[in-house]
């Protein structure tokens, strides 16, 4: 009579709390399709080779910084000071460029500029000082950096190569996202399958617990941090050779919607879970979204608005609603067993 009881009503049987578990924790992916599906139908513009196209290539800065990002968040820190970097690549991409350097000597430079840069940020940070604090000031100082040596002014970028970057393709897939895929793939690769991701989750995790085990904490807090800095400059060198010019404007807020890839992606907050997968998909879901409403003759600045919620709605599934529904399904089958 229990046993009929227990499984007529299927509140606590584990395929039901597979799935229950799958829907929270693959919402974003869900919720994309979805989007897809619904703008298909609402508008004849949106599945059409030359928007996806022009999405992807908008998206692609986000997913390449989210890439960086999605480590610092697993080691429990954070990043204000991506989109500045963003800037001051773009002036130092376009001044060097219009100096007479070949764009090969000019983009191992300015990588090498956005990783010392994230570098700087990471050794301040393992002294104790909160990542918040140490990146707030780089969004300021980084970009004033930029205005300084532009003085304010943008700068015409023509250097075939750089024109190829941001406005060519590779079998038929537009540079930036392709650039940007790569990355992920390989982000994906160091997350996963090497002891540094293994290690950057485990100082997320717990990191006294993984300092007692012997890990190079503030090593791989250094790394981290310089990885996304470079990561940054890649996707400084990508905006600006899409404008085909160097802007100390370029890449303003770009940190709040990379940060809210990451974290609808189900990238945690506080450390210790992290998918690289989760962050494109949840770049392309902010754009596509954007994308959307605009084609729809939404007004924009209500574009911002739905934004937020978004955020705001992943933020509770990743903090609030993921981890009850986790403890419930780990309650339900100790109950089972």
């Amino acid at each position: 009579m229990s046993d009929t009881t227990s499984t007529g009503s299927g509140a606590a049987t584990p395929t039901r709390r597979q799935l229950i578990v799958g829907l929270v924790r693959y919402g974003m992916f869900i919720a994309l399709a979805l989007w897809l599906v619904a703008m298909s139908l609402a508008s004849e513009y949106f599945l059409t080779p030359t928007n996806i196209l022009n999405v992807m290539r908008q998206a692609a800065p986000v997913i390449i910084i989210g890439v960086g990002m999605t480590f610092v968040m697993a080691t429990a820190g954070i990043d204000l000071s991506v989109g500045s970097t963003v800037a001051l690549v773009s002036v130092l991409t376009a001044g060097w460029l219009a100096l007479g350097l070949p764009a090969w000597v000019v983009l191992p430079l300015v990588l090498a500029v956005g990783a010392a840069v994230g570098m700087a940020n990471g050794f301040i940070i393992t002294l104790g000082v909160p990542a918040f604090v140490v990146t707030l000031a780089g969004l300021t100082s980084i970009r004033g950096f930029a205005f300084v040596y532009s003085d304010g002014y943008a700068t015409p970028i023509t250097d075939p190569v750089m024109i190829w970057i941001g406005r060519g393709d590779i079998l038929g897939v537009n540079t930036p996202f392709a650039i940007s895929i790569a990355v992920a793939v390989l982000g994906w690769f160091l997350l996963n399958r090497t002891r540094f991701g293994l290690h950057a989750l485990a100082t997320g995790g717990r990191e006294e617990a993984a300092r007692v085990m012997g890990l190079a904490i503030n090593r791989i807090k250094i790394l981290v941090y310089a990885m996304t800095g470079a990561l940054a400059a890649l996707a400084g060198i990508v905006v600006s050779a899409r404008l085909s010019n160097g802007s100390p404007n370029s890449g303003v807020m770009l940190e709040l919607e990379v940060i809210a890839a990451t974290v609808l992606g189900g990238t945690s907050l506080f450390g210790g879970r992290a998918t690289i997968a989760g962050t494109v998909v949840g770049a392309l879901l902010i754009y596509f979204v954007r994308n959307g409403l605009n084609l729809l003759g939404v007004n924009p600045y209500w574009v911002q608005v739905v934004t937020g919620i978004i955020l705001v709605v992943a933020v509770l599934m990743n903090t609030v609603l993921n981890q009850k529904v986790e403890s419930w399904a780990r309650a339900a089958g100790e109950d089972e067993s």
